[in-house]
C-alpha cells in the first residue's frame, strides 16, 4: 500500500527528530507523542510567535497555572457533566469507540442510533448499550483522603479563578486579556488521528473580558477591510471583517476581531492560504458554555477539514459559575457619571432557620448567599469545604432596596481564542512538505516561515580546509550570539548537505570558499528559490535578522 503524505511526514519527522512515539521502547501507547530536538524548537517559536501575536500585538497579560484542578472548580464550570464523549463498547473484541468516530459522516449519532446498525469496525459485532463518559484524567492530591481534582481539560479555568486579582492589576479597566499556553488532558477513548488527536496537549488560550454593553475592540478600526474566509454550514464568505459584523454573520466586533488575529497569526505561521477557512458552530454543537464560536479548520489529505483554534463568546458563564460556587465576589463595576439612587434586590439569609439547620456551616453559607445576585439564579447551590449544598427558598428572602451608588456591578463576558499547538505545528509540516525530483533522486524540501523554522542557518565550509573552517565556525559563533539557530556542517559534498537542511526546512545556507578569505564575503543559499548571493560576512546578522521579522 502506498505511503500517503501522513505517512511520509511522520517518517521524516522521527527520522530527523521533530517528533517521537511516546514510550516507543515499551511498545508506546495511543494519544502520547515526544517532541525531538527539532520539533521542540518548532514548538517553541510557533508559541512564541503567538505571544507576539496576543502579548505585543494585543497588550494581553500572561500568567501560569497548575495542570492539576481541583474537582470543585470543573463542577463548577460544568466540565464534571458536560465533557463527555458518547461511547459504545464491544462485548467480543473488548474495545471501546466514540460513536462519532464509527458512523457515517453524513448520519447524525441520533440517527444512527435509531437506525439501530452501527457494528464494531474490528470485529463487524452488532453495538448498543451507548453511555457517555467522561474524559478527565482524576487523580487525588494529598495521602490517604485527600482531595478530588483532574488535569486539567483547558486552561481556561486558571484564568478564570484569578480574574478578582487580575482585574485589580489592570487597574479595573475593561477590556482587558489573559493568557496561558500549556498542557491540557483528554482521555481520548480511541485516539486514531496521530499527533492530531492525543491524551496529552499543548493549548494557547486566550480570556479576554469584556463589557457585555460594549462589545467593541479598541483595534477593531485597524482591522476593519481585512477580508475573511467564512463558512457557515451552508455557504462559503470572502467578506470584510467589518461586513461580516454589520450583516450579523459575526455577531459581535470583539469575536470578529479574534477571528481575524487568529487567521493573521495561521497565515504568519505559514499554513496553506487554500486549505483554510473559518466554520461557523451550529447550535447543536455549540459547547456548554459558548453562545456563537468559530473553529479555524484547516485541510488535511488524510483527515479532511480538522479544527485547529475554536473562538468563542462564552459570555458570562464561567465567571457566574464560580462566583455561585466559591462566593468570591468577582464582578466589575460600571462606573455612572454620578451617583445614581438604584432599587436593587439582595438576598437577605435567614439566619434562623440557616443556624439549626447547618450549624457550623452557617455563617459561611451566610457570607456566600450575600454575595450571590438573585436575578442570575433559579435555585441556589454553595460549595462549603468542598461540599455542594443546595439552599431551600425558606432559607432566605429577595428584597427590594434602594442604595445610593457610584456604578452597576456586572460579570464581563469572554471571548476566548484556544489554540491547539500540536495541531498548528503538523499542519506546518504537511502544508509546506514538498516532494520533487533532483538529479534523477527523490528530493524533499519542508518550506517552512524563517519566523518558525527551528534552524534559520546552515554553515558549511566548501571542503575541509582549516582556513575556511575557522572563518565558517567563527560565522557560527556570531550568529548564535545574535540569537540566531545555526546548524554547522563540514561532512559530505555541499548538494547533500543542502538536501539535509532543506529536509528540515531550513530557510538559509551559508557557504565559506576560497574567495572568502580574500573578500571577506560568503555565499547565501535561499532554500526556496535556491538563488545563491554574495554577502559581506560583517553584514550576514543584521541581512538574515530582516528575513526573519513579521
Amino acid at each position: 500500500m502506498p505511503q500517503d503524505i501522513y505517512d511520509k511526514i511522520m517518517m521524516v519527522a522521527k527520522r530527523r527528530g521533530f517528533i517521537y512515539p511516546s514510550f516507543e521502547i515499551y511498545g508506546g501507547i495511543a494519544g502520547f507523542y515526544d517532541y525531538g530536538p527539532l520539533g521542540s524548537q518548532l514548538k517553541n517559536n510557533v508559541e512564541n510567535l503567538w505571544r507576539t501575536f496576543f502579548l505585543l500585538k494585543d497588550h494581553c497579560l500572561e500568567i501560569n497555572t497548575p495542570t492539576i484542578t481541583l474537582y470543585e472548580v470543573l463542577k463548577a464550570s460544568g466540565h464534571v457533566e458536560e465533557f463527555t464523549d458518547l461511547t459504545v463498547d464491544c462485548s467480543r473484541c473488548k474495545r471501546s469507540y466514540k460513536v462519532e468516530d464509527i458512523i457515517d459522516k453524513e448520519v447524525s449519532v441520533d440517527q444512527a442510533i435509531r437506525e439501530d446498525n452501527i457494528t464494531c469496525p474490528t470485529c463487524k459485532s452488532k453495538l448498543s448499550n451507548f453511555h457517555p463518559v467522561n474524559l478527565m484524567f482524576s487523580t487525588t492530591i494529598g495521602i490517604g483522603e485527600g482531595r478530588k481534582a483532574f488535569l486539567r481539560p483547558e486552561t481556561a479555568q486558571g484564568i478564570f479563578t484569578n480574574f478578582h486579582l487580575l482585574y485589580q492589576h489592570s487597574r479595573k479597566k475593561l477590556p482587558f486579556g489573559v493568557v496561558q499556553i500549556g498542557k491540557g488532558y483528554r482521555n481520548e477513548i480511541s485516539p486514531r488521528q496521530g499527533t492530531l488527536r492525543q491524551r496529552e496537549f499543548s493549548m494557547a488560550e486566550a480570556e479576554v473580558f469584556f463589557d457585555p454593553k460594549n462589545k467593541t475592540h479598541p483595534y477593531f478600526d485597524m482591522i476593519k477591510d481585512k477580508e475573511l474566509f467564512l463558512f457557515d454550514n451552508e455557504k462559503e464568505w470572502n467578506i470584510s471583517v467589518a461586513e461580516a459584523v454589520k450583516h450579523k454573520i459575526i455577531n459581535n466586533q470583539a469575536l470578529a476581531y479574534y477571528i481575524y488575529l487568529t487567521q493573521e497569526f495561521l497565515f504568519t505561521a505559514g499554513v496553506n492560504q487554500k486549505k483554510f477557512r473559518f466554520r461557523k458552530h451550529a447550535a447543536d454543537e455549540l459547547a456548554h458554555y459558548a453562545t456563537e464560536c468559530w473553529d479555524a479548520e484547516l485541510l488535511s489529505e488524510r483527515f479532511g477539514w480538522v479544527e485547529c483554534v475554536g473562538i468563542a463568546d462564552r459570555s458570562a458563564y464561567d465567571l457566574n459559575a464560580h462566583i455561585i460556587s466559591s462566593g468570591v465576589d468577582m464582578y466589575t463595576l460600571r462606573k455612572f457619571d454620578e451617583p445614581r439612587g438604584i432599587v436593587i434586590k439582595k438576598i437577605v439569609p435567614k439566619m434562623n432557620i440557616l443556624g439549626p439547620r447547618f450549624v457550623g456551616k452557617a455563617r459561611k453559607i451566610k457570607e456566600q448567599l450575600e454575595l450571590i445576585d438573585p436575578a442570575s439564579v433559579k435555585r441556589i447551590t454553595v460549595i462549603i469545604d468542598g461540599e455542594s449544598i443546595d439552599i431551600p427558598k425558606e432559607c432566605y428572602d429577595i428584597v427590594e432596596i434602594e442604595e445610593k451608588q457610584i456604578g452597576e456591578k456586572f460579570i464581563p463576558h469572554v471571548i476566548e481564542p484556544s489554540y491547539g499547538i500540536d495541531r498548528v505545528i503538523y499542519f506546518l509540516l504537511e502544508h509546506n512538505y514538498v516532494e520533487g525530483k533532483k538529479n534523477e533522486e527523490d528530493y524533499t524540501v519542508l518550506k517552512l516561515n524563517p519566523l518558525v523554522a527551528p534552524i534559520k542557518v546552515g554553515i558549511f565550509p566548501l571542503i575541509g580546509d582549516d582556513k575556511l573552517i575557522d572563518i565558517a565556525k567563527n560565522i557560527d559563533v556570531i550568529l548564535r550570539s545574535e540569537g540566531i539557530a545555526t546548524y554547522y556542517d563540514e561532512n559530505g559534498t555541499i548538494g547533500r548537505r543542502y538536501a539535509r537542511m532543506d529536509e528540515i526546512g531550513t530557510p538559509f545556507c551559508i557557504t565559506v570558499d576560497h574567495e572568502s578569505l580574500t573578500d571577506h564575503k560568503v555565499t547565501l543559499r535561499d532554500r526556496d528559490t535556491t538563488k545563491q548571493e554574495r554577502q559581506k560576512i560583517q553584514d550576514i546578522a543584521g541581512y538574515l535578522k530582516k528575513k526573519m521579522t513579521i
